[in-house]
């Protein structure tokens, strides 16, 4: 029961980081998507998972992950295409919300896929490096890297050349503070990687 919820947690997360990631707020100055506040919660729900139940069971979270953005992708270029009943007068700010959302969902499907396979590897390997002890190092070490190839990936594939404004340099200026942020939520969370991991072992033949 408890990793069908954990499961049931990882794939809404996903869902609304695609549906809801087009808004962008000020933090301290600085304009970030609010998906900012989903995409870390992930990587804590797959070191838990691979802490727990292991390598396997958090690359199966991660594959159906992607078999779930892939389909989202798939129903929003259909449902943007299909031509609207006359007494549907939304269609516009439909096909704009959505229609226009569809290259970062194409960016989110491969920076997460890739970003998360590494983060399931790379705790795998610091479980092994260090006996299964130092959880926090282990978290923290997979998670950072990993959260690196998601920011840098997803920003380039997503916005490098979608204005000309979008150079090389400029996407990677706005990597930085996006990055910065994943960083200080991945060494916020590192509470809760403990706390999560008791809850699950509590009552677990694991």
């Amino acid at each position: 029961m408890k990793l069908n919820i954990l499961f049931a947690l990882f794939i809404g997360l996903l869902v609304g980081m695609n549906l809801l990631g087009g808004k962008i707020v000020s933090i301290w100055g600085v304009s970030v998507s609010v998906g900012i506040f989903m995409v870390p919660l992930t990587f804590l729900i797959t070191d838990m998972v691979a802490e727990v139940f292991g390598k396997k069971t958090a690359k199966q979270f991660v594959t159906c992950g992607v078999i779930v953005l892939v389909a989202i992708f798939l129903y929003t270029t259909l449902f943007t295409l299909l031509p609207p009943h006359e007494r549907y007068s939304f269609n516009n700010q439909y096909t704009i919300i959505f229609g226009s959302s569809l290259r970062m969902i194409i960016a989110s499907i491969i920076a997460f896929m890739l970003s998360q396979y590494h983060d399931v590897f790379a705790f795998e390997f610091w479980k092994k490096k260090t006996n299964g002890k130092a959880l926090w190092l282990r978290n923290n070490l997979s998670t950072i890297t990993s959260q690196l190839i998601d920011t840098l990936l997803f920003m380039f594939i997503a916005f490098y050349r979608i204005a000309p404004q979008f150079t090389f340099w400029f996407v990677l200026q706005l990597c930085i503070p996006y990055y910065l942020f994943k960083i200080l939520f991945a060494v916020l969370d590192t509470p809760f990687v403990y706390i999560g991991v008791k809850w699950l072992k509590k009552g677990s033949a694991c």
